[in-house]
């Protein structure tokens, strides 16, 4: 497996203006990555985003480092004013921009699901049909330019491992599969080794992931921390300093041969450089 890096793990040094995300092409050179995951495109300098997506993929290209994956938000269900074909749309042109990158793979969103405030609660399974329609006509697209397609287990809703696997069932396609996020399967209070062990033979991708975890029945332990669906508190961690079972997760993948690109997404209240550096030396230590 490599190792790579979502930009994304660099929030707050771009937030503040610390780095450009063009800088974390060459932050993640400088720590020893071989490859950079790209979470949207956030332009410093007034680029449009395909200029900026060209200007990604030349430092890439001038440092030797892979896009390993393009990742960006999307809605099946709400997305667009709730007008799938507009939605697709907007997605196939994110594709565009992921061709502009050179990567060979994206992941966008399914759904954050219907809500109270939107058009009354409706289950999974009730909306699962039009999540298939949505991931297969995108894929489709996104085939003809030599890009693979994923969802991730993320944003609540579609968010068990049970249920992305429904998904990826349904749209049966090759050129689709699951983004694997280990970590984010907490965040619908379910064992990671069981989610991770139902949907690793789908994997494309995966992201690693650790989370501080208390118990819901405790009291709220402040900032820094978010509730899961269920009520319990998560707080982004350093690899290995979490309860996730990162390297149980790792041999689970290992054992269906799996031998992509994992990424670490940091989200840790710790300074972001030495999260992920003290991250990269305990996950290359896992895979050896």
């Amino acid at each position: 497996m490599k190792i790579s890096v979502s930009s994304y793990s660099f929030s707050s040094l771009m937030k503040t203006g610390a780095l450009t995300q063009l800088g974390c092409v060459s932050k993640a050179k400088e720590m020893g990555f071989d490859a950079i995951e790209i979470e949207s495109i956030h332009p410093h300098d007034g680029s449009s985003s395909p200029e900026y997506a060209k200007k990604l993929r030349e430092e890439c290209e001038r440092l030797s480092l892979t896009v390993s994956n393009y990742t960006f938000g999307a809605d099946l269900l709400n997305g667009s004013e709730g007008n799938l074909d507009a939605e697709i749309e907007r997605i196939k042109a994110q594709i565009d921009i992921a061709n502009l990158l050179g990567a060979k793979s994206v992941r966008h969103d399914a759904t954050i699901g219907y809500t109270k405030e939107t058009r009354g609660y409706r289950g999974f399974d009730d909306v699962l049909p039009r999540l298939v329609e949505g991931c297969r006509r995108i894929t489709e697209y996104a085939a003809s330019k030599g890009i693979r397609t994923m969802v991730e287990n993320h944003g609540f809703f579609c968010q068990d491992s049970e249920r992305v696997e429904k998904l990826v069932n349904g749209v049966a396609r090759d050129n689709f599969g699951l983004l694997c996020d280990m970590g984010n399967f907490l965040c619908a209070d379910e064992n990671p080794i069981d989610a991770v062990s139902r949907i690793a033979p789908y994997a494309f991708y995966v992201h690693v992931k650790d989370f501080h975890v208390k118990s819901g029945m405790g009291p709220d332990p402040g900032e820094g921390f978010f509730k899961s669906r269920g009520g319990n508190y998560l707080r982004g961690a350093i690899i290995g300093h979490g309860d996730v079972p990162v390297a149980q997760c790792l041999s689970i993948l290992k054992n269906v041969g799996y031998n992509g690109y994992v990424s670490i997404e940091f989200e840790g209240l710790e300074d972001c450089e030495k999260g992920i550096a003290i991250g990269l030396a305990n996950l290359r230590r896992y895979l050896a």
